[in-house]
């Protein structure tokens, strides 16, 4: 037992010299790699887009708030990425050796210098050719398309680098232009004009035209100018009084009245009959292709709408169908007594409605009304019921 105790522990020893002339050599190679990892001299060999499929798609130059792909060697250390005078905002799990995936910044710089410059962690630097170009402005919304002259209007939208103009339609500038940064948001003073259409808006960087009208007045299939329908004649205001709303648009309906649970108010519409040309004003693409279209009008809380609910019909055929139901929007809203702009996709309020809708040149029953599980103190006013595209050839 001892004997092959000894011949064990002789084949052991003889075998500690190769274990550790392994272990050398691996070292080596270790040694070897990190050396590459960590001491290589970083490099930029091109920056690409990000989709996998156009890895060929090189690039100069970039647009604000464009992810992008820059493509080199020895990138691991990177510690900060500057786009000319903006630092842009780095995802630890995008920076490899070879790669890096990055925003550029949206913050329009002061100082230009079409630089990239990449910041390691022993504070040696990168610099690269590469241009941002500065995005012209994008419109989005305008909280109320009726906003009346003198009025300060609110567009929403990105990429409002003063000096800014807005136009509108007609070729008349607002005044007393602002800008909240933060939020994005544009104010302006609505000049005196009386024409409809598109705005734009303008930037040392470019121009931009609006996809909805201001004081849109297309399509319109339910109004009070004059009254036509079924209901109700006696919530039309056509003079408005000092505790009104102001008009924005000629009558408006309001309908001030409390109801309970369930109590059920129809407050205006009817069918094509009762309504008249108006009814026809949907036009067949909406009807055919009802994703491309918005519901929109506009409304005035003047008691915030909290409860109860607003159900419409909306280009509808045969009102008479048992299996027909409706579109329903819900509270809360509270425009505090001024006019808003609602935008709702009209596909939305087809598929309310539960019945396919057709082509029908003879007009539409269209009808809103009051009604949910909740109590209503209601004080409300409507205009300019419509149903116009989402977007606009510029």
């Amino acid at each position: 037992m001892l004997l092959i105790n000894i011949k064990i522990m002789k084949k052991i020893y003889k075998s500690i010299p190769i274990l550790l002339i392994a272990l050398a050599i691996m070292g080596i190679f270790a040694s070897c790699n990190n050396e590459d990892v960590n001491k290589g001299t970083p490099e930029i060999s091109y920056v690409r887009i990000t989709k996998p499929t156009a890895s060929d798609s090189l690039l100069v130059a970039a647009g604000q708030g464009q992810m992008i792909a820059i493509i080199g060697d020895n990138l691991q250390n990177t510690r900060q990425i500057w786009f000319n005078d903006q630092q842009a905002s780095l995802t630890p799990t995008y920076i490899t050796k070879t790669s890096i995936l990055v925003s550029v910044p949206s913050h329009i710089p002061i100082t230009v210098s079409n630089k990239l410059k990449i910041i390691f962690a022993n504070g040696d630097s990168l610099l690269y050719n590469f241009e941002v170009t500065i995005n012209k402005p994008t419109i989005n919304s305008m909280d109320c398309e009726y906003t009346l002259a003198g009025g300060v209007a609110t567009i929403r939208g990105d990429y409002f680098y003063l000096p800014i103009t807005v136009t509108f339609p007609g070729g008349a500038a607002g005044t007393n232009v602002s800008v909240d940064v933060t939020n994005k948001i544009l104010y302006v003073t609505v000049p005196a004009i009386n024409q409809a259409g598109q705005i734009t808006v303008s930037s040392n960087f470019g121009s931009t035209k609006s996809d909805f009208w201001f004081r849109d007045d297309r399509n319109v299939f339910l109004s009070s100018d004059p009254f036509t329908g079924w209901w109700d004649a006696s919530i039309v205001v056509t003079n408005p009084g000092p505790t009104d709303p102001p008009s924005i648009n000629g009558n408006y309906i309001r309908i001030v009245q409390k109801f309970g649970a369930w109590g059920w108010y129809d407050a205006a519409g009817g069918p094509a009959s009762a309504m008249g040309d108006i009814s026809k004003n949907i036009p067949d693409d909406a009807i055919l292709h009802p994703s491309k279209y918005n519901f929109k009008f506009e409304v005035c809380t003047t008691k915030p709408y909290n409860g109860g609910g607003c159900l419409f019909w909306v280009g509808l055929t045969d009102y008479t169908n048992p299996n027909v139901k409706y579109y329903k929007w819900n509270p809360p809203v509270d425009t505090k007594g001024v006019w808003q702009t609602i935008v709702i996709p009209y596909e939305d309020v087809v598929s309310g409605m539960g019945v396919p809708i057709t082509v029908n040149h003879d007009g539409y029953f269209n009808r809103l009304s009051i009604q949910g599980a909740t109590p209503l103190d209601c004080d409300m006013s409507f205009d300019n019921f419509r149903v116009v595209p989402k977007t606009l050839k510029q």
